[in-house]
């Protein structure tokens, strides 16, 4: 029994690059399988019931999956949604993600996180999902992350969201019309409008 356990297990670590505790459970694996995949370095603890997979390739992107494990809800948003999306010179040592204004604070741990909390269309609208290292990781579009740094100009400064919406324009990362959209959700539209209009 233990041999199948340790088999399932093995099967599961090449298909994913994090796992939680309990999600074990859902493929027949109980959690005590870990131990020894722990013990012989499969594995390393991020934080309490979630591990990643070591020995395997991963991407640039890597935090991003590793965050969404711990943050399954969460989604990956501004500074870190401008680097996804390549319209940024910055290189932030946090994986910033937003939650609901009533979601519980995740319990410390790997990759470190910067929380933003978002509320209604904020946190639904103009969301993308991508299969990160076998995680599907929630990620803000270009057009919404540009709308979204505007709206939170005061905490990531002016100079970097106009930095992201003259690159993301200039790389065709989104239309006007797909962020004249994203400004009326983020309710920031009449403090895009003088630098959208610095782009035509």
């Amino acid at each position: 029994m233990a041999f199948d356990s340790q088999s399932k297990l093995r099967r599961l670590l090449k298909k994913t690059s994090v796992l939680r505790t309990r999600d074990l459970p859902r493929v027949g694996l109980e959690r005590s399988v870990l131990r020894v995949a722990l013990a012989d370095g499969r594995i390393s603890r991020l934080s309490r019931g979630v591990y990643a997979v070591t020995d395997q390739n991963v991407t640039e992107h890597h935090s991003f999956a590793q965050a969404t494990v711990r943050v399954p809800k969460g989604v990956v948003c501004l500074m870190s949604a401008l680097v996804f999306h390549g319209i940024t010179t910055q290189s932030p040592h946090e994986v910033w993600m937003a939650i609901d204004r009533k979601a519980r604070l995740p319990v410390q741990g790997f990759p470190p996180l910067h929380l933003v909390r978002f509320g209604g269309k904020a946190l639904t609208v103009g969301i993308k999902v991508h299969q990160i290292d076998g995680v599907a990781v929630k990620v803000t579009t270009s057009a919404k992350t540009v709308a979204d740094c505007f709206k939170y100009r005061n905490k990531i400064g002016i100079i970097i969201a106009v930095e992201a919406l003259k690159e993301g324009w200039e790389k065709r990362r989104f239309t006007m019309d797909e962020l004249t959209e994203m400004a009326r959700v983020c309710r920031v539209d009449h403090v895009l409008r003088p630098y959208l209009e610095s782009l035509s």
